[in-house]
């Protein structure tokens, strides 16, 4: 199996936190976290990550925007949208940033972001 590397962008420490231990768990390698939109644009420039599980709201903006910023770059992660509310209440917002798919948090684990991944 192939280690995917990830960066866990979320403000909400205790998330981060969680996710982190959830998908190293699994045999993902969590290479950096961001709290906002603009450090986690910066941080993949950085990082390059493979994957980005990205929060759909940001205190700067929101994970859409994140997403398709992501995307102008020529070689984009691939974007995992997370989020507490469900992925029905975000429409079609989910494909048209370019992100690969959308996993509730509640539902967060290494095998359902590896479904979306591989």
């Amino acid at each position: 199996m192939v280690v995917a590397t990830v960066l866990i962008v979320d403000d909400h420490p205790s998330f981060r936190a969680t996710a982190r231990a959830i998908l190293e768990a699994d045999g993902f390698e969590v290479i950096g976290e961001a709290e906002d939109g603009a450090s986690a644009v910066e941080a993949v420039g950085k990082l390059h990550p493979e994957v980005v599980l990205l929060d759909v709201q940001l205190p700067d903006m929101d994970g859409f925007s994140v997403a398709s910023s992501l995307g102008t770059n020529g070689k984009m992660p691939t974007i995992v949208l997370t989020s507490s509310r469900d992925a029905a209440d975000f429409g079609p917002l989910v494909a048209q940033c370019g992100a690969r798919g959308f996993i509730p948090k509640a539902e967060l684990s290494g095998a359902s972001i590896r479904a979306l991944v591989d």
